[in-house]
């Protein structure tokens, strides 16, 4: 985390000296050799902060690194704040400025002051870090993630501790891993990865399979390696080498100790290949460096030899099974029976929970996600406890977070989660940290998390990457690591929604407060972690006696804060105390989410926040945007989605670093299927070049405002409501230059029988986008369409306008999702060979007309998933009620999943699959 904050700040240093130089005068020179210091820091960092939780100096010093960095960042904030604010021209601006100058003659003697005092500070830190880098071995050039400790080998026995009485829900995976090493003939070498995250009980469920008696009878030579982080690898050779000849009690050779590495895997290889058919285990790999190392040493052989690895990472295990026989096997935690199974065991030694003690030994053993190693841990604890004693129970439910920090029997769970946090590359961790914003199991929307990782400052620029891609590769990675749970998929894996489990939510929480990384509150009383608050979460609370408590701690302030965020926040009482205090003295503010929270108007406080990137009032009962929102020129992202807001003032197009725009909401808040209201936005819009999320513009006031989208050229989201007939080709036009386009939305609205047909046959090149949503009207009959570049046009052919709609061949090369809904009139479709030739998911609800499947979907090859919902009865029963020899059959044989959804006769909503994923 201090790596991350140090090079936030050096990048910082380097923007201001580059950009607001000539303000710094006589303090450059200081501000350049601090900058410098820092940037010696930055990879020593990255090493040290692995091995911090070793030794409490190293800790301290690490700590002594991160909060200099943030008093840094502070004092220039500050400056920027005092003398880089405000551009005053004309005779009144010169008077300003020297009327501002003389006040600020005093400001600037201080800045001088500080900047002073954080340079001697940096110096003798400095110094720490030469002493630190002699006395741990730490080569302030490795540049790479962190370096595991030796210690961890205390912490990988403990994945034993489950005597095999206790083993439960390890039969089934056992046996299916068994069958995968046994099955077929083939004289290749086969490579099974066991992934998942740590403590769901990958070493013991391989053990048990390496160690059944019909494994040891196929595999006569057989062999388990433990892998480390940094593992030594001539010496893990060696060690494979001693019990290769162990096991076929054989002599070791004295000349291994003195060989190559080369020479160490060529002696293996030989050795495997005369010693016949052989299994061996690599237990707990870390990288895909390592299998590319071994393998070289593991000869295929006539055998059908076989190769175990157990790996956290599922792009590890991806990466070591690359040939069409290997196989990865994804390890689930514990199924709610299997839990609880375990749970008795280890408390009640096979017997039955006592009734009083059911309510909370379930609550208890719902913290521990299925993860075996914590279920025993805590079952442990339990274990001392006296079951008559229900209180004792009652304590430790409450302040199962609080027993993570201490030296109890959970002090290994604490340390087995650590190590997945400690693996992570620094780049990382403030990501996963931040999460400690979001309440015990809340479902979190990654489209929000994603910028607010921008706005903070966490997320890297890459050449040749957009930051939000950048910032999905964070996340991807940490779902990768197990360490963050995708709870909903959106678009070819894309999380959509994303969990954190209960026990890792602890330990990342004892971290954030251990880094003053976030401060969570509710308002009740609790132990603020430093005078100096980064960040802070407002958490629900209905208590109303928390808010009395509040308003009467008034000897700390929010000075320092950079980040306001309310979550789930219900008690608008005690939010609008909170907001009260933050505006007033946090004059620094860089995010501010707001979400959900009881605001009829925005407060006039928010518009001083010069520094301000993230703003968010969505949900909140906002009508309208002063003009004073042009002062907010660092603002990147700006969130009035949900709220009452119509029309963006002019001064909007000041905001010449916004990224994204989001002010929309929803027709009918009950049903989305009613379509958004959008915003009427001013003229020159397309100033705005640096948007990328445009979401959702109000087009009825004609075709100047959709020329001007044509300008946004970096647009990769763009939602239209309200567009006219006419403007169609237009809009076609403009389309032709938003080359980053991936969303697309167009909504036509019309009333009753005042057609808006939108005149889209009219050429351009194909568009990169892969979503498109097909939205009609809002009330009765009325057709809408996208850009359609003759690829797909609709047919006016029929006695109705807008009856059929046919995709021509070579139309939409690069669509993967079609959405067509509620085009009450459309009769038929059609999809000519060639056309969409990528799309995978076709969805069709509400289209009452048409009268069979679009003709030609046999020829969507690569089509994974159709739905039909609420469609005629006529097609209903037709499609579900096919035949294998009939050629309707055959149309769809190809599609893996397919689902018919409709309203029963009681109103109940019911999907059937006729095949596909359960």
């Amino acid at each position: 985390m201090a790596a991350t904050v140090v090079s936030f700040v050096s990048n910082h240093l380097a923007t201001l000296l580059r950009e607001e130089g000539s303000l710094l005068g006589g303090l450059r020179k200081e501000v350049q050799l601090i900058k410098d210091e820092l940037g010696h820091m930055k990879a020593f960092l990255k090493v040290a902060e692995a091995k911090e939780d070793d030794d409490p100096r190293l800790q301290e010093w690490i700590n002594q690194v991160r909060e200099a960095a943030y008093d840094i960042e502070d004092v220039l904030d500050e400056f920027v704040l005092r003398f880089a604010g405000y551009r005053h021209h004309g005779f009144c601006g010169s008077l300003q400025r020297i009327l501002k100058a003389i006040k600020s003659l005093r400001a600037r003697h201080q800045v001088a002051s500080e900047i002073q005092s954080i340079k001697s500070r940096i110096k003798n830190i400095s110094e720490g870090r030469q002493r630190y880098q002699v006395e741990f071995g730490i080569d302030h050039r490795v540049t790479g993630s962190s370096t595991m400790n030796d210690s961890w080998r205390y912490s990988r026995d403990d994945a034993f501790l489950v005597e095999e009485a206790k083993l439960v829900g390890i039969d089934q995976p056992k046996q299916h891993l068994i069958s995968k090493l046994l099955e077929g003939h083939d004289h290749q070498l086969k490579v099974i990865s066991v992934v998942g995250m740590a403590g769901l009980g990958k070493t013991t469920l391989v053990k048990k399979v390496h160690e059944d008696p019909d494994v040891r009878k196929n595999f006569p030579v057989r062999a388990w390696v433990t892998v480390s982080q940094t593992c030594d690898f001539p010496k893990l050779l060696r060690d494979l080498i001693w019990q290769l000849h162990k096991e076929l009690n054989k002599s070791v050779p004295q000349f291994i100790e003195s060989i190559s590495i080369i020479e160490l895997k060529k002696f293996v290889k030989d050795f495997l290949q005369q010693a016949g058919r052989y299994a061996i285990v690599f237990d707990d790999v870390w990288d895909v460096e390592f299998w590319n190392e071994i393998k070289f040493a593991l000869p295929e052989g006539n055998y059908g030899n076989r190769v175990m690895l157990t790996i956290r990472k599922a792009d590890v295990a991806s990466a070591s099974c690359t040939e069409s026989q290997d196989y990865v096997y994804k390890k689930k935690p514990l199924s709610i029976e299997d839990s609880w199974t375990l749970f008795c065991n280890k408390i009640f030694k096979g017997n039955r929970c006592p009734t009083h003690l059911m309510d909370v030994a379930k609550a208890v053993l719902d913290k521990c996600d299925g993860l075996p190693l914590a279920i025993v841990a805590i079952g442990g604890l339990l274990a001392s406890k006296d079951v008559s004693r229900i209180d004792e129970w009652e304590m430790i439910q409450h302040s199962l977070g609080g027993e993570l920090e201490g030296t109890g029997k959970l002090e290994r769970v604490k340390r087995i989660l650590s190590l997945s946090y400690n693996d992570l590359p620094s780049h990382l961790k403030p990501c996963l940290l931040y999460l400690s914003i979001y309440p015990e199991d809340y479902l979190i929307d990654c489209q929000t998390l994603i910028p607010l990782w921008i706005a903070e400052k966490f997320v890297e620029w890459r050449e040749g990457m957009s930051i939000e891609d950048v910032a999905w590769g964070y996340l991807s990675e940490l779902i990768s690591r197990s360490l963050i749970q995708a709870a909903k998929v959106f678009y070819e894996g894309l999380p959509d929604k994303c969990q954190i489990y209960d026990l890792l939510r602890e330990v990342i929480l004892i971290k954030s407060r251990e880094q003053n990384m976030v401060t969570v509150t509710t308002g009740q009383p609790m132990t603020w972690p430093s005078e100096k608050v980064r960040r802070l979460a407002l958490h629900s609370s209905s208590n109303s006696s928390n808010i009395q408590y509040h308003q009467q701690r008034q000897f700390y302030s929010f000075e320092h804060l950079r980040s306001f965020i309310a979550v789930s926040s219900t008690n608008p009482l005690l939010s609008k105390t909170f907001l009260s205090e933050v505006l007033r003295s946090s004059k620094l503010l860089k995010v501010l989410d707001l979400r959900g929270e009881e605001i009829e108007e925005t407060p006039n406080e928010i518009f001083s926040l010069l520094h301000l990137t993230y703003l968010s009032l969505y949900g909140t009962k906002v009508a309208r945007v002063p003009r004073a929102i042009g002062k907010l020129q660092h603002l990147e992202h700006l969130n009035l989605g949900n709220t009452g807001v119509r029309e963006l003032p002019v001064e909007i197009l000041k905001l010449l670093k916004l990224r994204h725009l989001r002010v929309y909401q929803q027709v009918d808040p009950s049903d989305s299927d009613y379509g958004y209201h959008g915003f009427k936005g001013p003229s020159k819009l397309g100033g705005l070049l640096a948007l990328q999320r445009l979401n959702t513009i109000d087009a009825s006031s004609g075709s100047v405002i959709v020329k001007e989208i044509g300008k946004l050229t970096q647009l990769r989201v763009l939602y239209i409501t309200q567009l006219r007939r006419e403007d169609g080709k237009e809009l076609c036009s403009s389309l032709v230059n938003l080359t980053s386009l991936q969303q697309l939305r167009i909504a036509s609205v019309g009333k009753g029988y005042d057609f808006e047909i939108i005149d889209l046959n009219h050429h351009q090149r194909s568009l990169f986008f892969f979503f498109f949503l097909f939205v009609s009207s809002i009330s009765s009959f009325a057709t809408s369409a996208w850009p359609l570049r003759n690829d797909a046009s609709m047919d006016h052919s029929s006695s109705k306008l807008g009856e059929g709609l046919c995709f021509k061949a070579g139309g939409f090369q690069k669509l993967k999702w079609l959405w067509l809904k509620k085009m009450e009139g459309l009769r038929w479709m059609a999809v000519e060979e060639g056309a969409c030739p990528h799309l995978q998911r076709l969805i069709l609800p509400r289209l009452p007309s048409l009268e069979d499947l679009p003709s030609g979907i046999q020829h969507l090859s690569h089509l994974q998933e159709l739905y039909l919902y609420e469609m005629s009865s006529q097609l209903m029963e037709k499609v579900g009620n096919q035949k294998e020899d009939s050629e309707d059959y055959r149309r769809i044989a190809h599609i893996p999943e397919i689902d018919i959804g409709f309203y029963a006769d009681d109103g109940e909503w019911i999907i059937r699959r006729l095949w596909g994923k359960k």
